[in-house]
């Protein structure tokens, strides 16, 4: 099956202005810019914000190595560390990286893995560095998390700073107050999707609050609306405000926050009958789809099966037959009887993966212009087996490693999370 790679390259002259074109082999030569960058891909246009972490130059000889080569030294690393080494893979990631990964599944499926292998000695991630940082939070104090490429970030999680959220908090208590209602529940809790840095995750731990995947974000609102009149959730406006649609609250009764304008560009009026304030957050991937791809798969494809990803708009979720997270598309594909045709929205590699996988059906992605994660693709197998080679030498490179007083905070929110079942 034609490659990511050659797909992105076959359409990057018509795709040039709304995708980043190229999805670059090399992401070291992309690492190497003077100025932060998520480089190409969906989020080639999303400012990078001045403090994102960078990688150091990657060794000339992982660089210039054939995938061949690489291949023979990551399996022999692999072989000679054991059960001392972890990796683990998310959906999102090439398959040059996953078919090494012990673990492969979504930020839900990979947080319970890193709580629950405490003989490995290093978990090596391949996915981007807020989940690097939910490992090191959910491992044991003597286990190291590994980010083969510092660069791999986030740009969602990155429209959320620390400081911002912390703005928004000071207004909104002062907005409501803190005192709880005749039935316990306070004004509001903050709720932090997944695709966040430690900070905010701690900030919600402290606060009564919770973190929530894809997976689990409706389990997680019935748990937040329980203790606290509305929720504020980061960063993802889509997922927000897809889930609380599904739960009945009325799209009039959202309100968005915007950081740069006073009350996040509400009246006290409109704050005040809220029930859920979102925040202008989102997937640069999952943005591009929409109802017209859509309307194009069915006229193409008579019976097609439309899933899609809860990231994505809320009139493409409303159009779609289904939504769910990665693990629920896949499952959802799995089980389908032979012979199904099915439109996915969500990011390409996952969609290429499961029409290899099950070539039984027809699966093929809704956007027509193949435009992956910018950050996802910089774990390249070149810097997968430097780590590894490195764990082998003794060295311990490129760790993860979430301060005391961050990490605290963080895990009663994660806690909190991983005991709200689905």
């Amino acid at each position: 099956m034609t490659s990511v790679n050659d797909l992105i390259r076959g359409s990057a002259a018509t795709s040039v202005r709304n995708c980043g074109a190229d999805l670059a082999s090399d992401p070291w030569t992309v690492d190497a810019r003077p100025a932060p960058t998520y480089g190409p891909g969906a989020s080639v246009a999303d400012p990078a914000p001045l403090g994102m972490p960078r990688q150091g130059r990657l060794p000339e000889e992982y660089a210039a190595a054939s995938p061949e080569e690489l291949d023979r030294r990551i399996r022999a690393a692999k072989a000679t560390l054991g059960n001392r080494a972890l990796i683990l893979g998310h959906f999102y990631q090439r398959d040059e990286v996953i078919r090494y990964a012990d673990v492969v599944g979504d930020s839900f499926q990979l947080a319970r893995a890193a709580a629950t292998r405490p003989a490995a000695e290093a978990i090596i991630f391949c996915g981007v560095h807020f989940m690097a940082e939910t490992a090191d939070i959910l491992s044991g104090t003597d286990q190291a998390v590994i980010l083969p490429n510092l660069a791999a970030g986030c740009s969602m999680a990155d429209m959320a700073s620390i400081a911002e959220v912390e703005d928004c908090w000071a207004e909104l208590e002062a907005l409501y107050g803190t005192a709880a209602d005749a039935a316990g529940r306070v004004p509001v809790i903050p709720v932090t999707y997944m695709n966040s840095s430690a900070a905010i995750k701690d900030f919600c731990g402290r606060r009564g609050g919770i973190v929530c995947t894809s997976s689990n974000a409706r389990a997680v609102l019935t748990w937040a609306f329980e203790r606290g009149q509305r929720v504020v959730f980061f960063p993802d406006q889509h997922l927000g405000r897809n889930t609380a649609k599904a739960m009945g609250v009325p799209l009039d009764s959202m309100s968005m926050w915007n950081p740069r304008l006073p009350l996040g560009g509400n009246s006290e009026t409109a704050l005040i009958q809220a029930r859920v304030i979102l925040w202008n957050g989102f997937c640069s991937v999952h943005r591009r789809f929409t109802v017209e791809q859509i309307a194009a798969a069915r006229a193409e494809h008579p019976g097609v099966r439309v899933i899609v990803h809860p990231e994505c708009p809320v009139e493409v979720v409303d159009a779609a037959d289904e939504n769910g997270s990665t693990d629920y598309i896949t499952r959802a594909i799995v089980a389908a009887p032979d012979g199904g045709i099915f439109a996915v929205g969500t990011e390409i590699n996952l969609v290429q993966r499961l029409a290899t996988r099950y070539p039984q059906h027809t699966i093929f992605c809704l956007d027509p212009v193949v435009c992956p994660c910018s950050t996802m693709y910089r774990i390249h197998p070149g810097y997968l087996a430097w780590v590894l080679e490195q764990l082998v030498e003794g060295e311990t490179v490129n760790r993860i490693r979430v301060a005391d007083e961050v990490s605290s905070g963080a895990l009663l929110a994660l806690r909190r999370m991983l005991a709200v079942q689905p």
